[in-house]
């Protein structure tokens, strides 16, 4: 079965807005060796319209630097599968807009044959992750106290406490700690 990981930057504070954030060579470089070990990224409207078309975008310029141009030929090259009433089509080739139940649509996919299954952005991540069907959790802990934007699982109701355990950690010259946990 294929696992579902949920991967975010996160400040000291608990929050996730990327305009919040940094994102330098080390970290870009964390993200594309962590988006090769999937092929199929989802994500709700808001998110894949933050990164549709400006990763596209990078990975057909060169003038980006080097970790970002890899970054966005990985993404590019992904499967992704954005959940959205209002989009009306995708910008790329390899998106696929799914309108049916994000639990019943989630499940089918654990189930087929493939490498895992990353998730990206708040909303979707946090009904996914109240559903139980979150297996792996990535934070990159950034050296940030923002005082303000969203923060990561703002009224998700767990129907008990989720218990975590470590696998790894790295810590980034830039301060930020990247931590990855399975659920239990």
């Amino acid at each position: 079965m294929r696992n579902v990981i949920f991967a975010i930057n996160i400040t000291l504070d608990g929050c996730c807005d990327h305009t919040k954030t940094i994102a330098d060579e080390e970290l870009l470089e964390y993200y594309t060796h962590l988006m090769r070990d999937v092929d199929l990224q989802v994500f709700g409207r808001k998110t894949y319209q933050l990164m549709v078309p400006y990763w596209p975008d990078v990975a057909k310029n060169r003038s980006e630097t080097k970790a970002s141009h890899e970054f966005a030929k990985t993404f590019v090259s992904k499967n992704k599968i954005v959940f959205s009433q209002s989009l009306e089509s995708a910008e790329d080739k390899n998106t696929k807009i799914v309108r049916t139940n994000l639990q019943d649509e989630i499940v089918r996919l654990k189930h087929e044959q493939g490498k895992n299954i990353l998730v990206g952005g708040v909303s979707i991540p946090s009904q996914l992750i109240e559903l139980g069907l979150v297996d792996e959790y990535r934070f990159v802990v950034q050296p940030i106290v923002a005082g303000e934007g969203r923060r990561l699982l703002e009224g998700v109701s767990l129907p008990e406490r989720l218990q975590l355990k470590l696998l790894e950690s790295k810590t980034f010259k830039s301060g930020c700690v990247a931590l990855r946990y399975l659920k239990q």
